[in-house]
Parts: C-alpha cells; sequence; structure tokens
C-alpha cells in the first residue's frame, strides 16, 4: 500500500536521460542527458539490474562506489549519481567512446599524432596515478574504457574491475573481465597471474594492445601484437617493452612516460608541450606566460580544433582577465575564433574584446585596431557607439604614428557601424585636423583615402561640405601620395557633385595639378579632368540626361581602383618613414626620402611649435566649417581675409566669384557659370532649380561683400573651396614661391593699393577739379 504513495526518485533526479543515442559500453549504457536546471551537457551511464547476472551487478555496484572516490584529470570525472533498486544511474562529464571518437576522426581524414600521443599521455598519467599512487590496478585497460571529452581529452574510465593491488582485504573479490565476456582473454598477458612479475605487468600489457588498436584497429588475435602495422617509429622501441614476453622487462607506467618524452621520443613534441604548459599556468612566471602565449599562436595551426575551443580558449580568457597577459593573447584569441559559431563568438570573446578597448596598454589597441577584421562582423552597433568608438578615437591624437595610421584605417570597418553624430560630426572633426595637422605625409594620404571611401555613409549635408574642401586641400598637399588621393577622391564620389561644382570648384582644382612636379599625380588628374569634362559635356547636349550621368559610377571606376591601389601601398608603409615635415620643407621630391621613426617623431617634437602656427585647426564643432586658431595671428599681420582662414566661411559663401563679379567689373571675354545657357531647350531655369548646388549663385550675398572683395587677387575671387589651409598649412607648391607668406602677403597688399590709387586717379581725371562753392546751373 505505501509503495503505491512513494514517488518515484527519478522524477526528483537532477538530470534529464535524451533518448536519442545511446552506445553500450560494457556492462552499462551510455546515453547522453542534461542539468534540467541550466541544460548543461552531460553523459549518463545506465546499468539496468533485471537485464544482468548477479555478477555484472557486483561489477556495476564496485564501479559506482569507486567514480564517487577516485578524482584525477585524467580519469572520467564523477559529477552525480542515483541508485535504485531496479537501475543504476551514473553521471560523468560528457564524453564518447573513443572508439566512436577515431571512426569519426577517421571519416575527416583520420586522427593526427599530436592528438594521439597527447591522448596516450593521458592514459598512461592515469595508469600511472592508480599503480603508483593509490595502489591499484586497473584490470580491463583496453579500447572499451577510454572516453574523450568535448576537448579531445582523453579519460580511463570502466572502473568496474578496478581493485588493490594485494587483493581486497574485505575478501571479497571480483570476477575477472574474461569470466562476464569470454571474448577479453586475447587481451591477457602470456604469463599466469602468480608469476613472479611485477604488479603492473599485466597493465602495461594492456596498455601496449590499447596502443596497437588505436593504429591498427580492432586486435583479432593475440598473436598480432608481433606486427607493428602503422605504429610510430618513434613509440616502436618503447611500444616492443610493453609487449615483451618477459614480464620483469615491462617498464613502470612512469618510467614508460619518462622513456617517451626524451627528444625525438613519440610523446615530445609541441601539443604535449602546451598541454603541460596548460594544466600548470597558473603557477608559471609571467615571463614564462608571456613567452608561451607568443609561441602558442604558432602551433595553433597544427593543433585539433575541438581542444583550440574547449581547451585553450578558456585558459586565453582566463589569462586575460586574471593574469594580466595582455596584448599578447590577442593574435592566439582571434584564431581560435575562427572556429567558433557567431553565437559562440558573440557570447564569449566580444565582452572582452569590449573591454580591451578600455585598455591603456598601447601594445593592446594597435593589435586590436590591426585586427578588427576578423571580429567587427560579430560587433553590433550599439555597443560600437557607446564602447568601442569613444575609445578608438583617443588614437586619433597619439603620439605614435603607427596608433594614428591604424586608427584611420580601422574607420573602413568602423563607419557602417557609427550613428549620425559619430559618423557626421565627431569622426569628420579629427579627419579634418590629421589632414590639417599631422606630420606624417602617408597618415595625411590615408586620411584623404579613407574619407573618399566612407563617403556613401555619410549624410547628403556632411558631404556637401566636406568633400570638396577635402579633397581640394589634399590636392595642395606636399606629399605626392596625398594629392594622387585628393584626385582620385574627386573621381570616386564624383555622383556627390552637382554640374555647377564641378565646373566652379572641382576642374579649377584639378586644372592646377596638370603641371604638378610628380608624373604620377599628373597622369591621375588628367584622367579626372577628362572624366568630369565628358559628364559636363554629356549634360550640355542633353540636360535629361543630368540624373542618368550622375548616377552612373562607370565611367570613374578606375578611380576607384587607383584608390584601392593607393591605399594598399601605403598600409605597406610605416607612418614614421616618410612624407614628415623636414622632408617636406624640401619640396615634393624629398617627401618620400626614407628616415626612421625615431627621427621623424624627433622632428616632430622639434617643430611642433611651427607646425601648430602653420596647420589650419579643427574645422569647428561640426568638425569642417571654421578655423579659429588662425584669427589671433591674421589679425596682427593686419589680414582678416576669409578665403586665407582655413576653412573659413567656405560652406556659407560657396558662390563667392558671383558677388565678386557685382562689386568689380570681370576682365573682359569673361562670364560667370551662371549666366551659360546650359538646356538649349529653354528650360535652363527649371534645371538650375532642381540643382542642388546651382540654386546658392542665387543667395543674398550683401553681408559677406566687404570679406569676399579681400579675396580678389587681379581680379579673381580667391578659390571657392577655402584653400584647406594651403597657404598656412604646407608649403605652397605653384612654383611662385622664393619669398616667406607675410613678404608675399605685404607684396599682393602693396599692389592692390597702388591698383585701386589708379582707378580713383582715372576717375578724377574724367570728371575734372571739383570746386568747392560752384553751384550747378540748369
Amino acid at each position: 500500500m505505501w509503495s503505491f504513495f512513494a514517488r518515484d526518485p527519478i522524477k526528483d533526479f537532477a538530470y534529464e536521460i535524451l533518448p536519442d543515442t545511446q552506445e553500450k559500453s560494457g556492462i552499462w549504457t551510455l546515453h547522453r542527458g542534461k542539468r534540467k536546471t541550466n541544460g548543461e551537457p552531460v553523459s549518463v551511464f545506465v546499468y539496468e539490474v533485471a537485464q544482468g547476472t548477479e555478477q555484472q551487478t557486483q561489477l556495476a555496484k564496485a564501479a559506482f562506489k569507486r567514480m564517487k572516490t577516485l578524482r584525477h584529470p585524467n580519469i572520467l570525472a564523477y559529477v552525480d549519481g542515483l541508485e535504485t533498486e531496479k537501475s543504476l544511474y551514473l553521471v560523468t562529464e560528457q564524453v564518447i567512446p573513443l572508439a566512436i571518437h577515431l571512426k569519426a576522426q577517421a571519416e575527416k581524414g583520420g586522427a593526427g599524432e599530436l592528438e594521439i600521443s597527447w591522448g596516450l599521455h593521458q592514459i598512461v598519467k592515469a595508469l600511472s596515478f592508480l599503480v603508483n599512487d593509490c595502489h591499484l590496478l586497473h584490470n580491463n585497460l583496453g579500447m572499451w574504457a577510454v572516453f574523450v571529452d568535448r576537448a579531445g581529452e582523453w579519460k580511463l574510465g570502466a572502473l568496474d574491475h578496478v581493485a588493490p593491488e594485494q587483493g581486497d582485504p574485505s575478501g571479497v573479490s571480483l570476477p575477472a573481465p574474461k569470466a562476464v565476456y569470454p571474448d577479453m582473454e586475447k587481451y591477457d598477458p602470456p604469463e599466469m597471474s602468480n608469476s613472479s612479475g611485477e604488479k603492473w605487468a599485466g597493465e602495461v600489457w594492456r596498455l601496449g594492445c590499447l596502443i596497437w588498436e588505436v593504429f591498427n584497429g580492432p586486435l583479432p588475435r593475440t598473436s598480432s601484437l608481433r606486427s607493428l602495422g602503422k605504429i610510430p617509429k618513434a613509440l616502436v622501441p618503447h611500444y616492443c617493452e610493453l609487449v615483451g614476453a618477459n614480464p620483469r622487462a615491462r617498464p613502470n607506467p612512469a618510467r614508460f612516460l619518462q622513456n617517451c618524452r626524451t627528444p625525438e621520443g613519440f610523446l615530445s613534441n609541441s601539443f604535449v608541450e602546451s598541454n603541460l604548459f596548460l594544466e600548470e599556468i597558473q603557477i608559471k612566471d609571467p615571463a614564462e606566460k608571456q613567452q608561451f602565449f607568443q609561441d602558442l599562436s604558432e602551433n595553433l595551426d597544427s593543433f585539433p580544433e575541438d581542444f583550440c575551443k574547449h581547451k585553450v580558449l578558456p585558459q586565453l580568457l582566463t589569462a586575460f582577465e586574471f593574469g594580466n597577459a595582455g596584448a599578447v593573447v590577442l593574435t592566439p584569441l582571434f584564431k581560435v575564433g575562427k572556429f567558433l559559431s557567431a553565437e559562440e563568438y558573440q557570447q564569449k570573446i566580444i565582452p572582452v574584446i569590449v573591454k580591451m578597448f578600455s585598455s591603456t596598454d598601447r601594445a593592446m589597441r594597435i593589435r586590436l585596431l590591426q585586427q578588427m577584421e576578423q571580429f567587427i562582423q560579430y560587433l553590433n552597433e550599439a555597443a560600437v557607439n557607446s564602447q568601442i568608438f569613444p575609445h578608438v578615437v583617443h588614437g586619433f591624437t597619439d603620439t605614435n604614428p603607427a596608433i594614428r595610421e591604424q586608427t584611420v584605417k580601422s574607420m573602413l570597418l568602423l563607419a557602417p557601424k557609427l550613428n549620425e553624430a559619430n559618423l557626421n560630426q565627431e569622426l569628420m572633426r579629427h579627419f579634418a585636423r590629421l589632414q590639417a595637422r599631422d606630420e606624417q605625409g602617408p597618415i595625411r594620404c590615408n586620411t584623404t583615402v579613407c574619407l573618399g571611401k566612407i563617403a556613401s555613409y555619410l549624410n547628403a549635408g556632411t558631404r556637401q561640405r566636406v568633400l570638396i574642401s577635402a579633397f581640394s586641400r589634399a590636392t595642395k598637399d606636399p606629399f605626392p601620395a596625398s594629392r594622387s588621393a585628393g584626385v582620385l577622391g574627386f573621381a570616386a564620389t564624383h555622383n556627390y557633385y552637382g554640374i555647377t561644382e564641378i565646373a566652379a570648384r572641382i576642374l579649377p582644382t584639378l586644372c592646377a595639378l596638370t603641371v604638378d612636379p610628380d608624373k604620377s599625380v599628373r597622369d591621375q588628374t588628367f584622367k579626372a579632368i577628362k572624366s568630369f569634362l565628358s559628364k559636363l559635356e554629356t549634360v550640355s547636349e542633353d540636360p535629361n540626361m543630368l540624373a542618368e550621368v550622375g548616377a552612373s559610377s562607370s565611367w570613374a571606376g578606375w578611380a576607384v581602383t587607383g584608390m584601392s591601389s593607393l591605399t594598399s601601398k601605403l598600409i605597406r608603409n610605416t607612418p614614421g618613414t616618410e612624407g614628415g615635415p623636414a622632408a617636406e620643407g624640401s619640396g615634393p621630391a624629398n617627401a618620400t626620402s626614407p628616415t626612421s621613426a625615431t627621427d621623424s617623431a624627433s622632428v616632430g617634437r622639434t617643430s611642433s611649435s611651427v607646425a601648430v602656427k602653420k596647420q589650419s585647426s579643427d574645422w569647428s564643432s561640426s568638425g569642417w566649417d571654421a578655423d579659429d586658431s588662425w584669427s589671433n595671428e591674421k589679425e596682427g599681420q593686419g589680414q582678416s581675409s576669409a578665403g586665407e582662414e582655413g576653412w573659413g566661411n567656405d560652406w556659407a559663401d560657396e558662390e563667392t566669384d558671383t558677388l565678386v563679379n557685382k562689386s568689380l567689373p570681370l576682365p573682359e571675354g569673361v562670364r560667370l557659370t551662371s549666366e551659360y545657357n546650359w538646356d538649349s531647350s529653354g528650360t535652363a531655369k527649371g534645371a538650375i532649380q532642381n540643382d542642388l548646388f546651382a540654386s546658392v549663385s542665387q543667395r543674398n550675398t550683401a553681408s559677406t561683400a566687404v570679406s569676399t572683395v579681400r579675396t580678389v587677387r587681379d581680379g579673381w575671387s580667391a578659390e571657392a573651396t577655402g584653400d584647406w589651409g594651403t597657404e598656412e598649412s604646407w608649403e605652397s607648391v605653384d612654383g611662385s614661391q622664393g619669398l616667406s607668406k607675410a613678404e608675399l602677403s605685404k607684396k599682393k597688399r602693396e599692389e592692390r593699393r597702388k591698383e585701386l590709387e589708379a582707378k580713383r586717379a582715372e576717375r578724377k581725371a574724367a570728371k575734372g577739379p571739383l570746386k568747392l562753392g560752384a553751384r550747378k546751373l540748369d
């Protein structure tokens, strides 16, 4: 009656047995299972009392007891157990039988010697623990007694027949394996059990049988042990000792392990050494850990995938979080990350990467930037904008040129994930400062290239305000590659410009480069000019083609390709080796002369005060449309020219030519671009209104008339692009040199003064002298 109300203990068991798969393992049945609370995978060995004999039940209960009391890293780990009248449940770490593991590996091409060497090392170590430390004999060693966990680690199990070497003190003896399974007799040693050999003689004989089966498959008969088969040559001498006819000559498991670990031995390789180090990593010195992680990245390619995922990766994460391993763990960490699924990567590695970006260790930061391509696809936009980008931008102002360069390059990967404020304001502000002020030519060039490549991610307002001015400044850089980057930038972003901007702003800038000292710059310039002229000519012939030509990118495909090749060349250059101020002072020819990174850094320090005066400043709070670091200096010189104040009001007064021509007469034969009839069908007015940039010429510019007049040079307005600090940032390359900037400005002011005085004199001569008190009569 009471049994009716008793609860079934299986229902209260903390583990669930999965019914999908089961494997026979001796007297046990191996099932996959999981913990009910958190789904942790486990293995469950089940023995049904009703289906076994009395001897088998005795062995199962003995194994149940041994599993609880024996603890060793190389012995199958006991997790939990349940014993009922009907069944025995033994819960262990998740494993599969060695035979199934080797079969799966054979389908993939076979288990490598490295994996087998470490597996045998573990089994021999476990056997040595039983024999030498616990004074126990396994009595059941074979393929069926070895299991493999998720990391590929071999574990010794099947403890059914384990007994003390001197016999059980209670007098209860367990049946021998061959008494339960008659076919196990072929694994018994040839000598009698009561022979005078060492107690471990039978154990190491069975170890020899295990080695034979690992390399050659199931053992058909005892005599087959004489045939070596596929046993590696390095292991043959030691294998022969194990299966020798004389039991006294068989080595102790500990000595066998020592013999195989000698130089050139089967167990002496990088995989075994790495595993042994990982087992003792907590007690190693920091210097030893650093060296180990440096060597590990080279060896990981030859290590098994499961081992990397489940053993190396946890150790790497632990070493970073608690061991202060630093940047040295990054390379092996990302190598192991290739074996993970997207979900596993997001769960295990991304939190560590986010934490690494906040590190002040320069080696860590530059390694992260260099290898960003390996993990950028796993980063979500929220983490990039709030946790990663705020730390990355510090690299733009770092004193180390290599970090500045890598930070610029990383923007190619980060830009698609940046939000509006970070991309269009914060990033543009840093790009403007780098292009104007950085002392390294390659960094200025890479900034221009990067800007051209991320232009598609910028909003329309930022593109209109930034691109032309940025590429115009690049065309005046003394570093030839930067000038090429500016030209290619114009061509690669052609679809963002209206025809008015092409005619009034881009082509005049490009024409100045047709006489560039560097032939490669001239070649790119002529290509770009021809492309832009072709676009203008097409629209002139048929204004309806404007939208189609603007959207087409085929005609500028060479620019995109050229931009990529230019970037690849610069990426291989260290930023401290060319393009510094010292080289630029002597002209473009010297801009590429190699200097050491140390020399470049020292030049930057000694000329920092001069560079600050020469370079234009950050481009206002929005990043591109102001330059307030020059106002005091210019006031001291008596100048207030908007055209010379770096970025000044380039965006507010884009069409200064219109205003200039209202204030002063243009030279003979010259007309404004707005006066040309681009549409022969009479729809010119509508076309101009639809053009994004044509309406700029219709603005009321009376408020800026005074400042714009001062930009006039011999009747022509200063370049509407704002000059990007040509006169302030770098020495001019247009050939009108020999005088300092102050002397040139003074000379131009003097010429202008003389011109105005001459015009006043002409007006006075035409009207005649004025007389005081004279009255005009009708």
